[in-house]
């Protein structure tokens, strides 16, 4: 019988999946504990959870669930805008930001096109161009951060699109302003640019790459409300380019494809600036924890402009599984090629200790 495989398109044979953060009631399950007892610190989600403003808003949203959501999200775009002295037709809302990169395929990547972005990048990129039967030309990091000269070097005449996060994920590097200044000075001005900034409200002092898109550029950014608002399960992301960009983005956006309760929680959450507050104070001391106390076990690790750390074990896969049995959920770093280090995301201080003191005991019976 003729396998399926050989009808589906070859690129998807050999493709890899993205492999999420084990979720705690798998973990429970496993372990035969109750998921209380279990912390998360593999997902880079808001240890706080959402706004209670936001939950309030969702609560009262779910009694018109039968009903289909603003398919153009008026309320929030319009308020995004406003927040960002921006017009509506800059902004694109999408299913998380995800979607918007799945958009921007499909609106210029075809098949035999490149993309470019750097080593240690976020895998989603490579992901969708694969499904879209183009090449991931990965320029070489440095010092596990982007080298926007490779990167730059690494275009060809096949080059559609470069993937820039900042703060990077997984490495929590950082890209100063002008350093973006010199990156952009020299691209080719009809390369599109992707700027994901999903972790842009934990940081001090954000470099301004909206003056590109002000500017004409061909620049995306990209945000999220699943970060710093925590809305991780409702979806909802956004990207931000001149009016002509987000034009054709919205002609390959699916009807309704943000759901009518994460609007609302959105809008709720995007108000509620003391529940942010709260959330980069705790993401702060509680990085400075991390970073201490991995100095002190003599573990290298990479300082962070995010709401996680990445540190070097010696064997990723390993310390995640040990971890695992103590009742604590880490990212192994594997997938990224960076085998011997985990990924923890920073939660309450409670969880912090409860994780440092399960990867002392770990590294001390090695």
């Amino acid at each position: 019988m003729e396998s399926i495989w050989d009808r589906a398109n070859a690129q998807l044979r050999d493709l890899a999946v993205y492999q999420p953060g084990k979720p705690i009631e798998e973990t429970a399950r496993e372990l035969g504990c109750e998921p209380a007892e279990i912390i998360k610190l593999a997902s880079n989600e808001n240890p706080l959870g959402p706004s209670p403003k936001a939950i309030a808003a969702m609560r009262e949203a779910i009694e018109d669930a039968h009903l289909y959501p603003d398919g153009g999200a008026f309320y929030l775009r319009n308020a995004i805008a406003k927040k960002l002295n921006i017009t509506p037709d800059h902004i694109i809302l999408g299913n998380g930001s995800n979607e918007i990169i799945e958009l921007l395929a499909h609106a210029f990547v075809e098949r035999g096109d490149a993309i470019v972005t750097s080593e240690h990048a976020f895998v989603a990129y490579k992901i969708i161009a694969r499904v879209f039967g183009a090449e991931t030309i990965e320029a070489p990091s440095r010092n596990y951060g982007h080298d926007l000269d490779a990167i730059l070097g690494a275009v060809t005449d096949r080059t559609e699109m470069i993937f820039i996060a900042n703060p990077n994920n997984p490495t929590g590097t950082f890209l100063s302003g002008d350093t973006i200044e010199r990156f952009m000075s020299r691209v080719r001005p009809h390369l599109i640019v992707v700027f994901d900034e999903a972790y842009y409200e934990f940081v001090d002092r954000m470099p301004d790459t909206l003056r590109y898109i002000h500017e004409g550029r061909n620049v995306v950014v990209l945000r999220t409300f699943s970060k710093i608002h925590g809305l991780a399960s409702v979806r909802v992301g956004y990207g931000i380019a001149r009016p002509e960009l987000i034009e054709v983005l919205q002609k390959t956006r699916q009807p309704f494809n943000v759901n009518g309760i994460g609007q609302i929680g959105a809008l709720a959450a995007l108000a509620d600036e003391a529940h942010q507050r709260k959330t980069k104070e705790l993401t702060d001391e509680g990085c400075s924890y991390f970073e201490k106390e991995f100095a002190a076990m003599n573990l290298r690790f990479i300082p962070s402009a995010a709401n996680f750390v990445l540190v070097n074990v010696g064997d990723g896969l390993s310390v995640f599984r040990a971890l695992l049995e103590r009742k604590v959920i880490v990212r192994a770093m594997k997938g990224y090629n960076l085998p011997e280090w985990v990924r923890i995301t920073i939660g309450t201080m409670e969880q912090n200790r409860r994780c440092v003191a399960a990867l002392r005991e770990v590294m001390d019976s090695r």
